[in-house]
């Protein structure tokens, strides 16, 4: 089967962010994304149109497409994994009921002893980006030196003031504006380990899994600390409960018990999120101990919109190009954007290329063509987030995002 143009991904995508409420849309993008290789984007979008309409029969096909399953409801759980070890002593007993039905092979598979862990269950790596390789962006890394890392990182203040070392931080913006990198330059900063996961590490089809999933997450965490923990996305996993199906709300209380588990120590273990949807994070993550600071991640500023179109023209050839220039053009691009603005521009010039058989450089007129083309993807989001503002920001919870509608330039036209 061939690939989807990605041209007709990105305006699926655009559609969708204008309509978030449109499942039918939705689900076309989710099994476009899914014919395109990107299994865990399709995850997302599916979970949240099952979120929206649990009897979706298109929906949970998909979700079984999507996880390597039949589309057809299973009959069976899948094949028993080899004996493993007992678990050690001090780990938690599994946190699942008893079976009603003893002869329900599925509450019986979710009964199990949880297996020993294995580095490659979550893998664990050593960040190696610190917030000097974040260009520009110089009032979102004070905010997130001064709330967050000093008291991290000064063991005598931590003393003098009985701060915990662990901690939660949420990261909220637009799609594409560096959430993730930012997560990895936090754990760089802390000189901790970093584990990143999403909606489809822990999601899974069987009966109980998913909550089993977050429960060897957390277990991992504990084991490699200090420990950041990243999850992406995470309005998908820890949805308002009032609004998701049955399983979901059990993955979010499940989430919530690992944050303030009373038989294991999360000192430690620091965990960082990020959503384009913050308002649809359940309120309990929210609260102390938990996801209790938040950071609003903008578009990037002319400075780091320099850097991303340097980075996009590295190892091309260009002339003549004004990258200062491109940057004040650009006001309002996501680094996504910037970085297919590049590509829009590298390809104009490789057709011509191709047509002549003599290579010409990337050129401002290539750019001039491109910004036609291109335009900025953060405009919805921005006007979502202009009515949470003046609706629902009664305790200050926005009141960065707030500061930043008020000043923002206007992007161009």
């Amino acid at each position: 089967m061939t690939p989807p143009d990605p041209r007709l991904i990105t305006s699926m995508k655009s559609a969708v962010e204008a309509a978030p409420d449109d499942t039918v849309l939705r689900l076309h993008l989710a099994e476009l994304l899914l014919e395109s290789g990107d299994q865990q984007a399709a995850v997302t979008h599916i979970a949240t149109v099952l979120q929206q309409d649990p009897g979706s029969d298109q929906a949970r096909q998909l979700m079984a497409r999507a996880l390597g399953a039949a589309p057809s409801t299973p009959a069976a759980p899948p094949p028993a994994a080899p004996p493993a070890a007992p678990p050690a002593a001090d780990q938690p007993p599994p946190a699942f009921p008893a079976p009603e039905q003893p002869d329900d092979p599925l509450r019986a598979a979710a009964q199990e002893p949880l297996p020993p862990l294995h580095p490659d269950d979550f893998p664990v790596e050593r960040a190696t980006v610190r917030l000097a390789d974040v260009a520009g962006m110089q009032p979102v890394k004070d905010r997130l030196e001064a709330a967050f890392l000093a008291p991290m990182r000064n063991a005598e203040l931590r003393r003098a003031f009985a701060k915990s070392l662990r901690g939660g931080l949420l990261l909220y913006g637009p799609p594409g504006c560096g959430k993730t990198f930012l997560a990895r330059a936090v754990s760089g900063e802390l000189g901790a380990r970093f584990l990143s996961v999403s909606l489809a590490d822990i999601l899974d089809q069987w009966i109980g899994n998913s909550e089993r999933n977050l429960q060897a997450l957390f277990r991992q965490a504990r084991q490699y600390r200090p420990c950041v923990v990243f999850l992406d996305e995470v309005d998908a996993i820890g949805r308002r409960r009032s609004r998701a199906t049955e399983a979901m709300r059990n993955v979010v209380t499940q989430l919530l018990t690992e944050l303030d588990s009373a038989e294991e120590s999360n000192e430690g273990v620091f965990l960082l999120a990020a959503t384009n949807h913050p308002w649809d994070v359940d309120t309990a993550l929210r609260r102390p101990g938990r996801l209790d600071r938040t950071l609003f991640v903008p578009p990037p500023d002319a400075p780091a919109r320099a850097t991303i179109l340097q980075a996009g023209l590295r190892d091309r050839p260009v002339q003549g190009i004004d990258v200062a220039k491109l940057a004040r053009e650009t006001e309002g691009f996501s680094g996504a954007d910037l970085t297919h603005l590049c590509d829009s521009a590298a390809e104009r010039a490789l057709l011509d290329s191709a047509r002549s058989g003599t290579i010409r450089p990337i050129t401002m007129d290539d750019f001039a063509v491109a910004l036609k083309e291109v335009r900025p993807s953060t405009g919805a989001w921005l006007e979502t987030a202009r009515n949470v503002v003046a609706f629902s920001n009664a305790d200050g919870s926005y009141d960065d995002l707030a500061a930043y509608l008020r000043n923002r330039p206007r992007p161009r036209r």
